[in-house]
């Protein structure tokens, strides 16, 4: 009985150690609490982060390290437009999601409502309108854009107005080894544009990142909670489970 206890025991440790190491080094879920990526991401959705896209820093253990690394080991640099988990800078124990739109050196701007990168406006095509859903469940109308960053990658964005209050912007210089982040949700996103001294995200050490946002691998408006527990069921948006993330 002894020799099965300790084998079972084995075991349990095995698979410990394993969705350890798979948390680590390979990706790890994340829940999306807010609208600040809509259109791309919702509220109640369950992402996975690649880990080893970016390679690896203190922060990419479930837990804190406590300790720097000199750089990221295996450390590869993001690409502007990518969907990125990170530790936010001000307050390491919460968990960001964002796009990159600015690299090191990059010289970012909002003017009237568009971005620019380096000096020069993205280009800009409605595509519709849809609708932002608040953390209390309503929701807003919203115009809906096609945004094409530096090198023709496009991903959508919301504008609730069109003079929100950071569409005008002072010129933001990326510094070496830091990101600049915003939401897709443009007037509802605290980002990049808002300093950590001002309580926003401010620009984001490459250290701090997690990894990259890659899949959605399961919805669930939580909301639906208020309803009868026979209704719950209807929360799922299975057209979201395992789509990818772009």
């Amino acid at each position: 009985m002894a020799r099965t206890f300790w084998n079972d025991l084995k075991q349990i440790g095995a698979a410990v150690a394993l969705v350890l190491v798979s948390r680590t080094v390979v990706a790890q879920p994340f829940y999306v609490p807010s609208g600040s990526m809509e259109p791309t991401l919702q509220i109640g959705d369950e992402l996975l982060a690649s880990k080893f896209v970016y390679g690896y820093s203190r922060y990419s253990l479930p837990i804190d390290a406590g300790r720097s690394l000199p750089g990221r080991l295996f450390g590869h640099e993001p690409e502007r437009g990518d969907v990125v988990v990170f530790r936010l800078p001000r307050d390491p124990e919460q968990v960001y999601v964002k796009r990159v739109v600015g690299l090191p050196g990059d010289r970012i701007q909002m003017r009237g409502g568009h971005l620019w990168i380096n000096g020069t406006p993205l280009p800009l095509r409605a595509d519709g309108a849809g609708q932002v859903e608040l953390q209390d469940g309503r929701t807003m109308a919203a115009d809906r854009f096609i945004e094409t960053l530096p090198g023709g990658r496009q991903h959508a964005i919301f504008k609730l107005s069109a003079r929100g209050p950071l569409d005008d912007t002072p010129v933001f210089e990326v510094p070496s080894g830091h990101l600049f982040m915003m939401g897709d949700n443009r007037d509802n996103s605290l980002d990049s544009r808002v300093s950590d001294t001002q309580g926003g995200v401010g620009f984001v050490p490459e250290e701090n990142l997690i990894g990259r946002a890659d899949l959605v691998v399961g919805s669930w408006d939580f909301l639906i909670t208020r309803q009868p527990v026979s209704t719950w069921l209807s929360g799922l948006r299975l057209p979201r489970f395992l789509s990818r993330i772009s």
